[in-house]
């Protein structure tokens, strides 16, 4: 049975017969004009506004409109209507032929668009054209797994962001348009141009790292597509599905959270070309304050010290200086689309630049998208196709945390370079090399490409029914190539070095689901069951190394020309190759009753093969109810809510992303090396014990929300609290190598809960013909804590975490996973000020006084990285054609170890380090000064002027010319903050958040200049 089992996995994928599916097409082509959507309506309006006239066909026909408020504000014109037992489509021609609005009806959905033709015919009204986001920028509709749905019958946790709302930047990962906006949502991005975001949805569920701990994506229904192929301006909304009952339909993947990416679409009528630009320079916005040549000068003559010989050159070197600079980036994005004839495409382009400030340091990237949609049969068939390509080329500093660290360290009396063009080097301290040698004689580059085919299939069938097929295939290239110059002192006498390596990743999904929607009288029924498939093989490629080349000039290209000498072995570098199947069955049903009482279940089904033989399927719940108390009969007669909901929601997801699919099994490796006549020969060993019995971490939550609205819909809100319970934590228990052939083990055993509460409020207190007045403020609370990390088998009291690495402290942690505390809970020794001789003093465990504390047992806990509340604040303004906007964020309550100003402060090894101006009070004589403690443990609050945006929009100026906007742009222009390092806000990703630790990327202060044009 086991054989038959494991088949389904290593064997070829059960895939839906296209034979099957080409006579699904052909029977539905002969019924779809059986479908009956007709339905008799009496309707009576006098002088009713677009709005309410909309409302009441809402009510008289069980359908919802969705529109987006700048087409609605065209329909002027009062709506006077007397029908009896006419049918949907007469209603709606009546209201909107000859008007400025056109119509389409999808399932129960009724989508209004502007009518191109009637702004033709009235040039007075004429407006500025963009790609259309029609599809998801129209008011109350939210993208949910595998579908839509109106936002009023919503009934769980669900945040949507349109682009008019996102972040203003130079960013390389379109996850920074959120940073802030979304409750619960929290993200630390990096200056540096290379680097990723650490994202964290409602705080850390898993004790693994990347993208174990990071939310799921998925682009226009592809799960899991790399966000690399999406260029910002493509994107017209974010859908941010935080609790289980939103998230359960995606199942294993899905207990971080789901971030759906909708991209925009051509729109009805003629073609519509875009183009936005922008040039933005950065600077550092804050450096760690060093002592110059006359500070440090004046500090040793202070102490009766004297610098080495060695030292005295002279110079007064700015070490920050010399290895930074104005970073220049740009960022280009051509964007076309149209519809006609049943036809729509879209297709853009998108060029980034992206400069870092650090010298050697850079990305660029080049996107390609296209999509073309062709309707048939009266719109009975969908069929389309998309392709996504992206080019992503990096300059990367090797050793980059060396040489941020000594460009602090490295000590100012001395020049870059001595008069004979060398570089000042004094190899005999620890951890001491010049900064600048180590950029100009190393460098790496990067280069992935990815490379995405999708292609979709609807069917509207008779009596209600909808069928959706999806297939993708996605492929990633990632090669890179980096060389160390035969002057590269971390590296001496390997005579230049090089590295190359080239892998490939590639990833199949097969989505195909059946949708049956229909409205029964009062009763509203939506069933979706579906199946999917997925294959990734990642790793799939080699690397290789060479050394002793006779010419440094030729870098990396020509590998082959090393020498190797001695016993030098080729690293053919520790990357694996890696093949996961995962597939799902999945249902979802979701009624709603006068859209006053509303019920939302799922089900999902999954398997991996990454777990153990026992435990490859899984089985995923969620149910959710939501009441409208506005549709009571009580609530009519009030004035103050034009709407108000209450929501429970309660699921349960799974965990499977950053597994390695070999985890649950033996694995061997080489566990060393040997020489057998002569030649090396690899020691091959057990690397990891098997567990037949490993299975999904699970997360179970709960979550009650209550969504309302004030002053006819000037203020919106939400406030949700929720319970978020992670079981069955995997992780890798010490064992007996008595019993197991390696001594660790990987077993499900822990478990960590999340709780918090989020509000959210939109308003519009300012509304005139030409002055808008928009804020939004969300405001969010975790509260982490690791409830276990032992069971009847397996039992640990502790994990200790995070070792700076500080010279003279190997060995020393500062952070301790343990039951009882939160992810990131600090653990060290305690300070206890100075003695009379300016010596550092440490309170030991039984409160006597130490110089030295031990490791560990004089450890005492000191606070925690996770911050209490998180806020996100956005305002904007337009008056005329001048717009502006403010956003602001604040982290308050959390603590950062200040591990960076720790290393550097070491005032006993003066003459041979440079200082911070911090240690100018500091004794020579304390050599325990720079001991990791709570002394440096520092309150991480903070209050962010992330971007201040100014525009001005001219219109059309000119004939072809159909809107034309300049704006200016200012990111992180102030911060207010006690913090003594360079920015309190660090990484709070991973097991080890809240460190500042020598490496930190300078953060920068952007201005962007920008232009927006539409044709």
């Amino acid at each position: 049975m086991e054989k038959k089992r494991s088949y389904r996995f290593n064997g070829t994928p059960m895939l839906i017969s296209w034979r099957w599916l080409c006579c699904l097409l052909l029977l539905a082509g002969n019924m779809l004009f059986a479908q009956d959507n007709t339905k008799n309506i009496s309707l009576k309006l006098d002088n009713a506004t677009i709005e309410q006239a909309c409302a009441a066909v809402e009510k008289a026909a069980g359908v919802n409109f969705t529109y987006k408020d700048s087409n609605i504000k065209l329909y002027k014109d009062p709506v006077t209507l007397n029908v009896r037992g006419a049918s949907l489509t007469d209603v709606l021609n009546r209201i909107f032929t000859n008007s400025p609005l056109n119509w389409t009806l999808k399932g129960k959905m009724i989508f209004l668009t502007e009518n191109p033709a009637y702004r033709k015919a009235d040039n007075s009204n004429a407006q500025p054209v963009a790609l259309s986001t029609v599809n998801t920028e129209l008011k109350g509709v939210v993208v949910v797994g595998y579908g839509k749905q109106s936002r009023k019958v919503l009934t769980s946790s669900i945040t949507t962001v349109q682009s008019n709302d996102f972040n203003k930047g130079s960013f390389n990962s379109p996850a920074q348009l959120l940073q802030g906006k979304v409750a619960g949502l929290n993200i630390t991005r990096s200056s540096d141009p290379n680097g990723a975001p650490s994202i964290s949805l409602r705080g850390p569920s898993t004790l693994r790292t990347g993208a174990a701990q990071e939310p799921f994506y998925v682009i226009d229904g592809v799960p899991g597509a790399d966000v690399r192929l999406v260029a910002p301006d493509d994107i017209a909304t974010f859908d941010v599905l935080k609790d289980a009952s939103a998230t359960a339909i995606y199942g294993t993947r899905a207990a971080n959270g789901v971030i759906i990416i909708t991209t925009k679409k051509g729109s009805e009528g003629q073609l519509q070309i875009n183009y936005n630009t922008y040039f933005s320079t950065e600077n550092i916005a804050r450096k760690i304050k060093m002592m110059n040549a006359d500070e440090l000068n004046a500090y040793l003559a202070k102490n009766n010290l004297a610098q080495d010989p060695s030292d005295k050159q002279g110079a007064n070197t700015d070490w920050q200086k010399e290895v930074s600079r104005t970073a220049l980036s740009q960022n280009h994005h051509l964007s076309l689309g149209g519809s006609a004839k049943g036809t729509s495409y879209n297709a853009s382009v998108n060029y980034f630049d992206n400069n870092g400030i650090l010298k050697g340091t850079s990305l660029k990237r080049l996107i390609g998208r296209a999509n073309i949609e062709q309707k048939a049969f009266d719109d009975h068939l969908r069929l389309g196709v998309s392709l996504g390509t992206t080019n992503s080329t990096s300059d990367v500093i090797p050793d980059q945390p060396i040489v941020l660290y000594n460009m602090l360290r490295y000590l100012p009396t001395v020049p870059v370079k001595q008069p004979d063009g060398s570089f000042t080097e004094n190899l005999q301290r620890v951890q001491y090399y010049n900064p600048v040698s180590l950029m100009q004689n190393a460098w790496e580059k990067d280069e992935s490409k990815v490379n995405m085919l999708n292609a979709t299939a609807q069917v509207l069938l008779p009596f209600g029914f909808k069928y959706d097929l999806s297939v993708t295939s996605q492929t990633e290239q990632v090669t890179s190539g980096s060389y160390f110059t035969s002057n590269y002192t971390l590296k001496t006498g390997y005579n230049g070095e090089a590295i190359r390596s080239s892998y490939q990743n590639t990833k199949k999904i097969l989505e195909t689901f059946l949708t049956y929607d229909k409205q029964l009288g009062a009763h509203n029924v939506n069933v979706l069951a579906g199946y999917s498939w997925q294959e990734d093989v990642n790793g799939d490629g080699f690397r290789a190394n060479n050394r002793n080349f006779a010419s440094d000039d030729l870098g990396y290209t020509n590998i082959g020309l090393g020498n190797p000498a001695g016993n030098f072995r080729t690293d053919w570098g520790d990357n694996l190759y890696q093949k996961l199947r995962l597939i799902s069955f999945y249902g979802r049903a979701k009624y709603s009753y006068k859209n006053k009482y509303l019920m939302q279940a799922s089900l999902r089904r999954d398997a991996s093969s990454a777990f153990g033989v026992n435990n490859r399927w899984a089985t995923f719940p969620s149910v959710s109810v939501a009441w409208r108390l506005i549709e009571e009969s009580f609530m009519k007669e009030q004035q103050l809510f034009s709407d108000l909901k209450l929501r429970v929601g309660y699921g349960v997801t799974g965990n499977s992303l950053g597994f390695n699919p070999m985890i649950s099994k033996v694995r061997y490796s080489a566990t060393d090396a040997f020489q057998y006549q002569g030649v090396w020969m690899n020691a091959i060993g057990p690397a990891q014990n098997d567990n037949p019995d490993l299975k999904w971490e699970k997360t179970a939550m709960l979550n009650v929300g209550l969504d309302f609205s004030l002053f006819k819909g000037r203020l919106n809100a939400t406030a949700e609290y929720y319970d978020k319970k992670t079981t069955d934590l995997i992780w890798y228990y010490p064992v007996s190598t008595t019993q197991y052939a390696k001594n660790t083990y990987t077993a499900n055993v822990g478990e960590i809960s999340n709780k918090g509460y989020e509000i959210t409020v939109d308003a519009s207190p300012v509304v005139t013909s030409n002055f808008k007045w928009n804020t939004s403020i969300n405001f969010t609370h975790n509260e982490n804590k690791l409830v276990s990390l032992s069971n009847s088998r397996f039992k640990l009291d502790s994990i200790f975490q995070m070792e700076p690495g500080g010279q003279g402290q190997t060995g020393s942690m500062v952070q301790i996973l343990k039951s009882g505390y939160p992810v990131g809970q600090f653990f060290t020794a305690k300070y206890a000020g100075k003695d009379a001789n300016g010596v550092s003093q440490f309170y030991t465990r039984d409160g006597k006084l130490t110089a030295s504390p031990q490791n560990f047992r004089d450890f005492f806990y000191a606070g925690n990285a996770q911050p209490k509340f998180l806020i996100g604040w956005s305002n904007s303004v337009s008056w005329k054609k001048f717009d502006a906007s403010i956003f602001l964020r604040s982290s308050i309550g959390g603590k950062v170890m200040n591990a960076t100003l720790a290393d550097l402060n070491r005032p006993n090894d003066v003459r041979s380090y440079n200082l911070p101006v911090f240690s100018s009070n500091e004794s020579p004589a304390d050599g325990g000064a720079y001991k990791y403690s709570d002394r440096y443990i520092e309150d991480a609050s903070y209050l962010r002027i992330d971007n201040l945006t100014l525009g001005y929009n001219f219109g059309q100026i000119i004939k072809g010319i159909r809107s034309l906007r300049v704006y200016v742009s200012g990111n992180n222009l102030a911060v207010l903050t006690g913090y003594r390092g360079i920015d309190p806000e660090v990484s709070l990703g991973g097991l080890t958040p809240g460190i500042d630790n020598k490496s930190y990327y300078p953060r920068t202060r952007a201005f962007l200049f920008g232009l927006n044009v539409s044709f």
